[in-house]
Formats: C-alpha cells, sequence, structure tokens
C-alpha cells in the first residue's frame, strides 16, 4: 500500500512521465534504466522516446532559428556569436552559415541595426547640441555663401565623450595627417601604433566591433578575428597616391581627416573631426542641403563649409555617433558593397553609405583600398 501511495503521489506531482519522455533528458548518454532514450544515437538504434523529435530535436536545431536572439535558457544557439562562443547547434554551419560569404541586403540591414542598437557610446541630446539653420537645395550648394551666423556645435560635452577610449584613440590619429594631397604622409613609429590602437580599440574592445566581426567571420569572409584587423588595418591606412605619384593618401585620412585635392576640401565625413576644427576657428559652417529623418543621434547631415580657405560642397557626415560605430557602418559597407550603395537600417530608418573603391594600387591579394564612403542624400 505504500509504494502504491508513493506512485499515486508522482503522478499528482507530475513526475509519471520519466520513464517514457524526454523532458529534461535531451543530449544524455544511452541509460538502460529508461524505457527510451533522448540523444542523436536514438534515432540509429531506433529507441527514442515519442517526445523527442518535439523536445529535443526542436532545442538543439537551428532549423527555423537563424539569427535569433540571445536566450540563455537555450541549449545552444544560432546567432553571429555563437561561433565565438562555442556554443553554437550542431547544424549551425549547415543552415545559418553562408560559406561563399554572401551577404543579402537583409541581412545588411539586420547587422545595421544590431550596431545601431549596440552604440552605448553615441552622443545623446544632454552632451550633444547642434543647430543646423540655413537649409539650402542641392542647386544651391556650389554657390560658396554663408547663411548660417553661428557655429554648427552649439555644444559639446567633451568630459563625457573624449574620456571614453574609443574617442580618444580617434583624436590621436586625426591630428597624423598632412591634408594637401601630393605630398607624401610619413608615419613615426608612435604614428603607426595609434592606428593600430584605433582599430582594435574600435573593433576588439566594444560590443560594436565585436558584433561585426562575429557577423563577417559567420558569413566567411574572415578566418580569425587578427584576420579581420589586419585587413581592416590595410584596407583603411594603406597609403596610396592621389596626386603626383607620392603616397599621400588613404582611406582613414580622406573620410575622417579630409584632404585638399585642386583647391578643394575632398572627403571629409567625420563630425568629430568638424567639431574639432569648428571650435579651433579653422573651419566655417555655411549651411546644410540635408538633413536624415533621425530626432535622436546619430543624424545625418549634408554639410557646406569652408575649411581655412578651402570649401566643400556637400561633406555629409553621420552626426554624434560613436567613432566604432562609424567605423563599423563604412567598413560593413565597404566590404559587403564595395563601390556601390549600401542599404542600412538605423532606428527603423533607411540609411544609405556609398562606397568607392581605389583601382590604381592593391594590397595583399589584389584587394582594393578604400576609395570613400559616406552618407548619400536620404
Amino acid at each position: 500500500m505504500k509504494v502504491l501511495a508513493v506512485l499515486v503521489l508522482c503522478v499528482t506531482l507530475g513526475f509519471s512521465n520519466t520513464l517514457d519522455s524526454c523532458q529534461g533528458r535531451c543530449g544524455y548518454g544511452t541509460d538502460s534504466n529508461y524505457s527510451c532514450q533522448c540523444n542523436p544515437a536514438c534515432e540509429r538504434y531506433n529507441d527514442c522516446c515519442s517526445d523527442y523529435a518535439a523536445i529535443c530535436k526542436a532545442s538543439t536545431s537551428c532549423k527555423g532559428r537563424c539569427g535569433e536572439s540571445y536566450n540563455s535558457q537555450n541549449e545552444c544557439h544560432c546567432n553571429s556569436l555563437c561561433p565565438q562562443y562555442n556554443n553554437c547547434c550542431s547544424d549551425y554551419n549547415e543552415l545559418c552559415y553562408n560559406a561563399g560569404g554572401a551577404v543579402t541586403d537583409a541581412e545588411i540591414k539586420s547587422i545595421s541595426e544590431r550596431l545601431y542598437s549596440l552604440d552605448s557610446n553615441k552622443a545623446s541630446a544632454s552632451v550633444l547640441v547642434i543647430d543646423p539653420q540655413a537649409l539650402v537645395a542641392s542647386s544651391q550648394t556650389s554657390s560658396e555663401t554663408d547663411r548660417s551666423s553661428k557655429p554648427l556645435f552649439s555644444f559639446l560635452n567633451e568630459n563625457v565623450l573624449f574620456s571614453k577610449p574609443t574617442y580618444a584613440a580617434l583624436l590621436s590619429v586625426l591630428d597624423n595627417y598632412n591634408r594637401m594631397t601630393g605630398q607624401a604622409e610619413n608615419f613615426s613609429s608612435q604614428q603607426l601604433a595609434e592606428q593600430d590602437k584605433f582599430v582594435r580599440e574600435t573593433m576588439s574592445n566594444t560590443q560594436v566591433g565585436r558584433e561585426l566581426f562575429a557577423f563577417l567571420y559567420n558569413k566567411g569572409i574572415y578566418k580569425s578575428e587578427e584576420d579581420f584587423i589586419q585587413d581592416l588595418k590595410m584596407m583603411w591606412f594603406g597609403l596610396y597616391s592621389r596626386n603626383n605619384n607620392q603616397l599621400d593618401s588613404s582611406g582613414f585620412e580622406h573620410i575622417f581627416a579630409g584632404e585638399i585635392k585642386g583647391g578643394k576640401v575632398s572627403g571629409f565625413h567625420n563630425w568629430i573631426r568638424f567639431y574639432l576644427l569648428e571650435k579651433s576657428g579653422k573651419l566655417n559652417y555655411y549651411s546644410h542641403s540635408f538633413n536624415g529623418p533621425w530626432t535622436t543621434f546619430p543624424d545625418v547631415l549634408g554639410m557646406q563649409f569652408m575649411w581655412d580657405g578651402y570649401y566643400k560642397q556637400v561633406g555629409s557626415a553621420v552626426i554624434g555617433c560613436s567613432p566604432e560605430f562609424d567605423f563599423a557602418i563604412y567598413s560593413l559597407c565597404y566590404i559587403t558593397r564595395p563601390g556601390k550603395q549600401c542599404h542600412l537600417s538605423v532606428g527603423g530608418s533607411t540609411l544609405i553609405i556609398q562606397t568607392y573603391t581605389w583601382d590604381n594600387s592593391f594590397y595583399g591579394d589584389g584587394k582594393k583600398f578604400i576609395g570613400s564612403a559616406y552618407p548619400a542624400t536620404p
């Protein structure tokens, strides 16, 4: 009678299925004490529990789960970070990993939204205030007319932003360049170390950078993080000649620092560089010809300005983003859409990045340097 009472109690408490169910048993080895099994071998020996497929295969397969958000309750995972943490489901490569490296527009929009959500170092309205003032038609951008009486940047709390490691790393690199094309760049060992630190600080030490690497790694574009870092250093900082056969330019100098070529500003698509030069009195903001749809940072402006006597007709930039986000989205677009328009999704709105390859010289096994990248007109 006591044994019967215990069995009745077990049924009442919900434990009656322990001998013929996979509940709580998925992946365990064969155990003869159970009437059926719940591991991959059971399919071969035809002794799986009746709920094996529903309970175990669903939780250990990536079928229908590719790209899902992390859930600590899952036994294995199917998102871009699982290779990095060595916790992917066994069929992740088969179902989710594209060894050919092809990246769809939908995947670019998805990863850009993730980068946006991870950009914890971007500016907020409490630390950055801008005053865009005059909006001009695209037909007026060449007039070189100052239509804004005040600076673009009304306020920036440098103590908050510039103390962050990625901002500090960017500041250390920005002042290493001769803006005139046709004059060779010569870097000291310290300046080369600053370049390396910028890439590693933004890409290895931030969630934004790690997420970008994981995405590109999963697509088969890079074999390791070091492979990724070294390629970024070459495509961004490798020198080539824009004028007079001198090693006078690089993708980073052109896009982040800005150059002078043919009596005009060339490149110059970074908001922090703009702020620093405006603050020093070397840059005069004239107007903007387009403004992005965002009501918070990052935002996008297409700006007209005079830089120490040289004019920029449309210098577009992502305003208020962190250095790692800026570096990441340009890198993403150049790697996946070189020489083309790249359609991102940022906070639910479309951001188009136009990239250009440098076709006159190469690095590595015929790879092309970055020629330019910038936000296109919305």
